[in-house]
């Protein structure tokens, strides 16, 4: 019951590169950091090893224990990875915006899936639907632990004492520090330790359009893993000095910038980041160091961010039409 080693000591430590081709043509400076490096795909792998680890510390997980969590599919990913390693049982809670690739993969590590196929009837959302039934395996399920990552603070700390510790080493208080949200453990963390360290690091929250996150309105969102149906303990207003809204489209758009300009075959939230600083490029001053985490693999995506058809299908023609092919990088 020890994670320090073998395929947990494997996580942290990503590259953070400069996108030198997609931001050309700018005044500053963009860096990215890879968290698709992460040996299971993606920053969740952060969150799964704290959280494991702090409940570990603590007795509340033990030898032949049960491992219950609510995943849109990275954090799934994450833990089923680390419960395999450690002999534990896991119950990933899933809904159907859960891409299959996604839970191919979970299961391939020998979890088990619980769908939920029917949302809430309050707010038409599957995410309170998936915690309420997470919440009802723990107390059924002899020895089972609820990682709960919308409120475990060890969420957070990952990301505190890893994350934006790594970043800090490379290129000290950086100016701006782009962060997708949904659980809000990424943001959360990244924000206590630029606050301990006393940075003028202006933090901007990269949130999806019909999410609830501060102060949004619902509405459809086709991919996982940015934006929540709803707000999260972890989440306060406090978080981000700059919040900006994508929208599916730019999402798509931004993933294929990153592998046109950069080769980096990123996941859905990337792309919603590179559209942010897109957005913001107007405001940033030249000569700014801005930090970008990249949360997770494109390959999980492929039957919809990466495909054309799918994107014409769902967003518009103009969403999967090539754009700029000669020039600098932008949406």
């Amino acid at each position: 019951m020890r994670l320090e080693e073998g395929i947990a000591g494997a996580i942290g430590g990503t590259p953070l590169i400069r996108l030198r081709r997609l931001y050309r043509d700018e005044p500053f400076e963009v860096y990215g950091k890879l968290e698709w490096m992460n040996p299971g795909g993606s920053a969740k792998d952060r969150s799964a090893l704290y959280m494991l680890r702090g409940a570990i510390r603590r007795g509340e997980v033990k030898a032949g224990g049960t491992i219950v969590e609510s995943s849109s599919g990275n954090l799934g990913i994450s833990l089923a990875q680390l419960c395999a390693y450690l002999g534990l049982r896991f119950v990933c809670v899933a809904d159907p915006r859960t891409t299959a690739r996604h839970l191919q993969i979970i299961r391939s590590y020998g979890a088990e899936i619980e769908l939920v196929t029917t949302p809430d009837p309050q707010t038409g959302e599957y995410l309170p639907a998936r915690i309420r039934r997470a919440q009802e395996l723990a107390r059924e399920i002899p020895g089972a632990y609820w990682t709960n990552q919308y409120a475990n603070r060890d969420n957070a700390l990952a990301h505190a004492e890893t994350t934006m510790r790594e970043i800090g080493e490379r290129l000290g208080a950086a100016d701006y520090l782009f962060c997708g949200v949904s659980s809000c453990g990424t943001i959360r963390g990244c924000r206590d330790y630029i606050r301990a360290q006393g940075w003028p690091t202006r933090i901007v929250a990269v949130d999806a359009e019909g999410s609830r996150l501060f102060g949004g309105a619902p509405g459809r969102r086709r991919f996982p893993g940015l934006g929540a149906a709803q707000v999260p303990a972890l989440h306060d207003e406090g978080l981000a000095d700059i919040v900006v809204r994508v929208s599916d489209a730019d999402c798509v758009r931004g993933c294929r910038e990153l592998v046109r300009h950069e080769a980096i075959l990123a996941g859905a939230s990337s792309g919603g980041i590179v559209a942010a600083v897109h957005r913001l490029r107007a405001e940033i001053p030249p000569g700014a160091v801005c930090a970008a985490i990249l949360p997770d693999r494109g390959e999980r995506y492929l039957d919809t961010v990466y495909d054309d058809e799918w994107a014409r299908r769902e967003l518009g023609p103009e969403t999967a039409a090539p754009d700029d092919r000669d020039g600098g990088g932008g949406i």
